[in-house]
């Protein structure tokens, strides 16, 4: 019988969740854009997004796609689809994600299937609960080369390497993108009219060009 482990504002984690139930709840939550499901071999975690969490998460999405217009790079959004792999039981739902350099690769899809399909080159974490479900674990085993975390303060940039995680300067995925950048827009994002926001980024990834 699954005991519920940390129950957080927002976030519930649960464990000893079979894989059968995990795929069940991602059937009945279908439907609910405001939920995201992530588990990690019998530990399950639900959490339901704040408005802030959501504002964090929509700015950096933005960002992403503002920098590979500038960069005349071919980007295809992914969203919040749900990414799993039943052979290494682990699944995730991530706030915002992209294909660039495998944007070709699943251009025309109905579904991802990570057993043939290559998994996102960046995925965003928004993590504003503590204590939360440790969900770097998950992306390593699907292959996921990037991820993006704002922790509510900054937003940090990590690589993929030998199985695990390490913070780096600066993005792989998108030339010139840095931690302190993404976190100076994401705080500007958060105090700004949209239109000036939109105004400042602009100049910002025109500066990348130059």
């Amino acid at each position: 019988m699954p005991a519920v482990v940390t129950p957080v504002g927002q976030c519930v984690i649960v464990q000893g969740v079979g894989w059968d139930t995990y795929t069940c709840l991602l059937a009945d939550f279908a439907d609910s854009s405001g939920t995201r499901i992530a588990y990690n071999q019998g530990t399950l975690e639900i959490m339901a997004p704040s408005f802030k969490h959501e504002q964090a998460a929509d700015l950096l999405s933005d960002i992403v796609k503002a920098v590979a217009e500038a960069q005349a790079l071919d980007v295809v959004p992914a969203g919040s689809t749900t990414f799993k792999r039943e052979d290494v039981e682990r699944g995730f739902e991530p706030d915002a994600s992209f294909y660039v350099q495998h944007a070709a690769d699943i251009r025309g899809l109905s579904t991802v299937d990570l057993a043939v399909d290559p998994p996102p080159d960046v995925i965003i974490e928004i993590d504003l609960t503590h204590p939360s479900l440790d969900k770097f674990p998950i992306y390593a085993a699907l292959g996921v080369p990037e991820v993006w975390r704002h922790d509510g303060t900054q937003t940090h940039i990590y690589r993929r390497a030998d199985e695990a995680y390490t913070e780096v300067p600066s993005s792989a995925v998108l030339p010139d993108v840095t931690t302190a950048s993404l976190t100076q827009m994401v705080h500007l994002g958060l105090e700004l009219p949209r239109q000036v926001w939109i105004g400042r980024v602009r100049d910002w990834v025109e500066s990348l060009a130059a």
